[in-house]
């Protein structure tokens, strides 16, 4: 069930009416639970006996961690805890992938080996709630977090519908809290969450969707055909848009829903293509995996703290990892290993160049320098292969042998336009919020704003596609 689907818009009614009827607060809560476990399962329904394993699991570890007075009787339960869960992220997401390289290796040495074909199925969602599972583990262990109260308060934090299969990732610490009172959208809350809903629709459906991705499906999947420049610039251009439009309308999507049930859920992006520097974009991209990251990656692989060798380290290993997340492919290796390039590159050159501070048209240069930089890295993230992603490259600076027109002259608009709005606004905002500019609007002009979204969503109406960050 994806949020721009019929079906979702009338099990939200539905879970809405629920959450507003008077019942007690903890059946309002098993109410919600359900509805998670509805919401999960209708993508594949025995995946829910995954989530009950993570559940149970993380909740039982938690308690005996907290009833243990001994180290190692802790530190045992906290590694159940991480075996367990990253065991199962690491079948059903890396099972193929670590074979197909196993019998490659294999070859290489003068060994071949056949292994019946596994047709492993990725559960959606199995990254981030992986991710959320274990922080709770980890943050009880090193004593950062209390356990939950209730074992009903644990399992809705897994599985809220709302962050359960792309995120926002949540802590323990920011949702479990707010199981543990009543809660219920007042008006202006419910408006303000039904605003965000539709606005990360109108990014999803009309932009990512209607305009951006054919685009980028006519140049990343035109097989065997080299690019000419422009074409593979726009292909790629185009996709920069889309994979934000589609990931930032999820965030938006699913933090509205939240907050028409009374929830609070943390932003997810800052307008990050108005970043100035790698270190600002990931402040500002996907900000609740670039924090779980620092938490739980880069600060235990020593971080900051003993010496710049040690720094650059742990920097290319977080990203290298965050890579590797994405995707089980090679290709999300390198995309995240040249982030890690990118970043190792600005702390550098920080190092000797930190008192420098660049005027407002240096920003705007240092902006869109670090926007081309990230768009470089897009290219490994989309191309289905090394192959694909250097004939890409080759056309991207004018190389290309043999070049056709893959694209239209609309085509060529609309990715070109558009990415200079999407550019544009978010370096003109890259120092303000949402929230601050809908306060500072006229309230006809919001009105007027969301009429018009909400119409060309239901005229758009799209093609149903899945969220990109589903198959992560």
């Amino acid at each position: 069930m994806i949020f721009n689907s019929l079906t979702f818009i009338l099990f939200f009614a539905v879970v809405l009416l629920l959450h507003n009827l008077p019942f007690s607060w903890r059946q309002k809560k098993i109410n919600l639970l359900l509805a998670s476990y509805l919401f999960y399962a209708a993508w594949n329904p025995p995946f829910v006996i995954l989530l009950w394993i993570s559940t149970v699991v993380d909740w039982w570890a938690a308690q005996w961690m907290i009833r243990s007075e001994r180290q190692s009787t802790r530190r045992a339960w906290m590694i159940i805890s991480v075996v367990v869960n990253l065991g199962m992220l690491g079948f059903f997401k890396y099972g193929n992938f670590l074979l197909d390289n196993f019998v490659l290796l294999a070859g290489s040495l003068g060994v071949v080996y056949q292994p019946p074909k596994w047709d492993i199925i990725l559960p959606v969602g199995i990254s981030f709630y992986t991710f959320a599972t274990l922080s709770y583990t980890l943050d009880v262990y090193l004593r950062r977090a209390r356990p939950a109260g209730s074992f009903l308060n644990y399992a809705l934090f897994v599985t809220f519908f709302p962050h359960l299969v792309a995120g926002p990732i949540m802590r323990p610490t920011e949702l479990v809290p707010q199981f543990e009172i009543e809660r219920r959208a007042r008006a202006n809350q419910l408006f303000f969450g039904l605003a965000l809903l539709t606005l990360g629709l109108f990014q999803k459906v009309v932009i990512a969707d209607g305009l951006l991705s054919p685009v980028a499906e006519s140049v990343f999947d035109a097989h065997g055909k080299v690019p000419l420049t422009l074409d593979a610039w726009a292909g790629v251009l185009a996709f920069s848009g889309q994979i934000f439009c589609d990931f930032a309308g999820y965030s938006t999507s699913a933090i509205g829903v939240a907050l028409c049930l009374g929830f609070a859920m943390p932003d997810n992006f800052r307008f990050p293509y108005g970043a100035v520097g790698f270190s600002d974009f990931w402040r500002r991209w996907h900000i609740t995996l670039s924090s779980w990251l620092r938490d739980y990656l880069y600060i235990p692989l020593g971080g900051n703290r003993h010496g710049p060798a040690r720094t650059y380290a742990a920097l290319m290993g977080t990203m290298l990892l965050g890579g590797l997340w994405h995707g089980a492919n090679w290709t999300f290796v390198v995309w995240g290993g040249l982030h890690g390039v990118y970043l190792s590159a600005e702390r550098w050159l920080k190092a000797r160049f930190g008192g420098w501070r660049p005027n407002t048209a240096q920003l705007v240069m240092l902006s869109l320098l670090t926007f081309m930089a990230i768009n470089i890295t897009w290219v490994f993230f989309r191309a289905h292969d090394f192959a694909t992603a250097s004939t890409l490259l080759q056309s991207m600076a004018g190389m290309g042998k043999g070049g056709a027109a893959l694209l239209t002259g609309f085509d060529l608009l609309a990715a070109f336009g558009l990415i200079t709005v999407i550019f544009g606004t978010h370096f003109a905002m890259r120092d303000t919020t949402v929230e601050a500019v809908i306060e500072r609007t006229p309230a006809v002009a919001i009105a007027a704003a969301w009429a018009l979204m909400a119409f060309l969503v239901i005229i758009e109406q799209g093609r149903g596609n899945a969220f990109i960050y589903f198959a992560f």
